[in-house]
């Protein structure tokens, strides 16, 4: 089934050229079906590069599945043009009446400031408490998975010695590997990292309400769910194409930041976007999968006024 998507977004054009199946709106109104109402909080600079990498996922599936973006009133972004926020983002206040079955909260360049600091940090954790009642189920992706868990759990973040970046090796833990969202995992699968910050597995056993998921030896703590499944705090890039991790290389280089090539990247580690080796991209595509099936599908009702 295809995605339902804003007329005229970006991503539409691109993601066809992939022979993956979209319809704008207008084509959708016409379908008497009751679609998954997703809603993305898109925090990244570029905008539209994250668009492109959530919906190529979200759209690997038999459902139909409506996306709408939000944005925050109390940031502007300086990498999108304005143009494309007028047409594609809505501002939190005017959506915060709907309900939606399934919300998706990204990264944002953010995670060396503390959560307080942050201009925007009452804005969003009051967006982190309309979900709790307006939304099925919720998926935090790297710093707002380290702020959802702070905001609701009082779960603290760690600097880094050096930034996180490449792409690491993960597993389930043995007492939740049949848990939903694995289903059809490999034993061992891989997850893009890029960050300069950390969770740590100990704060998060201290959590009754929560339960670790999965972890890396290298990377540290993963995944996380809370509220039977209505939360997940993922701290990787599942989402991340081929090349992201490659551009963000470069960009800090040029930067004159201090960067290493990316572990486990490319081939022989010699940084050059030919020599990119893809490994993660079957488990990304299950992950987001397993999410909308399982954790929103069966679990969200057919009367969507009827979230709680």
């Amino acid at each position: 089934m295809p995605l339902n998507l804003p007329d005229k977004l970006p991503a539409i054009d691109l993601l066809k050229e992939e022979n993956i199946f979209v319809i704008d709106t207008t084509r959708a109104t016409g379908q008497d079906i009751r679609p998954l109402r997703i809603v993305i909080l898109n925090l990244m600079p570029l905008k539209i590069t994250t668009e492109t990498d959530l919906i190529r996922l979200l759209s690997n599936t038999p459902l139909q599945v409506e996306i709408s973006f939000m944005k925050i009133k109390s940031h502007t972004s300086r990498n999108t043009p304005i143009e494309h926020m007028q047409a594609f983002y809505t501002d939190f206040e005017q959506m915060r009446r709907e309900k939606y079955d399934g919300m998706i909260i990204t990264g944002a360049p953010v995670e060396q400031m503390e959560f307080e600091e942050v201009d925007y940090w009452e804005e969003i954790t009051g967006i982190f408490e309309w979900a709790r009642t307006h939304v099925t189920s919720t998926l935090y992706i790297c710093w707002a998975a380290q702020a959802g868990l702070y905001y609701h759990y009082g779960i603290p973040k760690y600097p880094l010695e050096k930034k996180m970046f490449g792409i690491f090796e993960h597993k389930a833990l043995e007492k939740v590997k049949h848990h939903a969202i694995f289903r059809g995992f490999d034993d061992v699968f891989f997850v893009p990292h890029s960050r300069h910050t950390e969770i740590r597995r100990e704060d998060i056993e201290k959590k009754s309400e929560l339960t670790l998921l999965s972890e890396s030896d290298e990377a540290g703590v993963y995944m996380v769910t809370a509220r039977n499944g209505r939360e997940f705090f993922v701290t990787g890039h599942s989402e991340y194409s081929p090349l992201t991790l490659h551009d963000e290389y470069l960009r800090d280089k040029e930067k004159g930041l201090p960067i290493e090539v990316p572990r486990n990247y490319y081939i022989d580690d010699i940084p050059d976007k030919d020599r990119v080796r893809v490994r993660w991209r079957a488990h990304a595509n299950l992950l987001f999968t397993n999410w909308l099936n399982y954790f929103v599908y069966q679990e969200t009702p057919y009367n969507i006024e009827e979230i709680q």
